[in-house]
């Protein structure tokens, strides 16, 4: 007999949930997040999870108390007698300080990945790290989605001709190239070389390979500022390129960001849901899709002790 399964959203990450619950039509269960008078948060789940798989869905983006949430959620589960907790994170927040690059830092994001395990968390399904090593952050499994087929099915749809992919700096190079690949295998990749000065802040170098006469497609996991991006755009165009677009999988979209894309050279730019989208931070030259049917096939696979490996394909109608 199939065990159980529970589906729990976090207030961070309430709409997407509800879409992943109507994708695998497990309805989602119920669960109450209140504050007291200064602020503490109050986590309380709502029917019994004794013996039965859990998945709580909450992105970890700003503020933190989206995180403390996560881990009073987690806590309950696993004082709850659940059999197996997941924290289903779509965006991992904290996770651009994966090194000790300078003196007296912390490592966040290992240190999210033991709050997370500590809390009661028994594996973790994300999307699209920052870092593909923040997975060995963690001592228990981690499932990693990434958005490249939701983005290919997107991107079918119209012509690639005369259309060349772009990295927005050197780190990213790899995932870019397969990005590449599941587009068209013939596609051209260039790089955007560019110094990093401080957080948030950048300035482009160099475009490394030829753009000239060509439509710059520029692919990233995740736009704050937009600093990076828009200036990665005009440079782009400045070495000869007829048009440029992007698509970033994390739309945190901070400050005046949605400005700037706006008044940029920058023809489109497509987001996930993996953040939530305010109203005024949408405009015209922004659309989202969703990952909700991915990460719903994924939470089905895991209970189901299946492969996650075939989510790597092309999503499926």
């Amino acid at each position: 007999m199939e065990q159980d399964i529970k589906l729990f959203a976090g207030a961070a990450s309430e709409v997407l949930a509800q879409s992943i619950a109507t994708h695998i039509n497990v309805p989602l269960s119920k669960s109450a997040t209140r504050k007291f008078a200064d602020g503490e948060l109050k986590v309380k789940i709502e029917e019994n999870v004794r013996g039965t798989d859990v998945f709580i869905v909450q992105s970890t983006h700003s503020p933190a108390e989206n995180i403390l949430e996560l881990l009073l959620f987690l806590d309950a589960a696993k004082r709850a007698s659940a059999a197996r907790v997941t924290a289903v994170i779509p965006y991992f927040g904290y996770a651009r300080q994966d090194r000790k690059d300078e003196p007296r830092v912390p490592i966040s994001a290992k240190l999210i990945a033991n709050l997370l395990a500590t809390s009661g968390a028994n594996r973790i399904l994300t999307m699209e790290l920052h870092a593909e090593q923040i997975q060995g952050f963690f001592d228990i499994p981690v499932d990693h989605l990434y958005a490249v087929p939701i983005f290919t099915e997107y991107y079918h749809k119209r012509s690639l001709k005369d259309f060349i992919v772009i990295s927005p700096d050197l780190g990213r190079a790899n995932r870019v190239r397969g990005f590449a690949r599941r587009l068209s295998p013939d596609l051209p990749v260039a790089i955007v070389e560019k110094r990093r000065t401080g957080p948030n802040q950048s300035s482009v170098i160099n475009v490394i390979g030829d753009v000239k006469g060509k439509t710059a497609l520029i692919y990233d996991d995740m736009l704050d500022t937009g600093g990076t991006m828009v200036d990665a755009a005009q440079a782009i165009i400045e070495n000869g390129a007829k048009g440029v677009f992007a698509c970033v999988v994390h739309p945190l979209l901070s400050g005046n960001a949605l400005a700037r894309v706006q008044k940029s050279c920058i023809k489109e730019l497509i987001v996930t849901d993996t953040i939530p989208l305010a109203k005024n931070k949408t405009n015209g030259k922004i659309k989202v899709l969703s990952v909700a049917k991915l990460l719903g096939k994924g939470i089905m696979c895991i209970h189901r002790a299946e492969s996650i490996s075939s989510l790597f394909k092309e999503v499926e109608e």
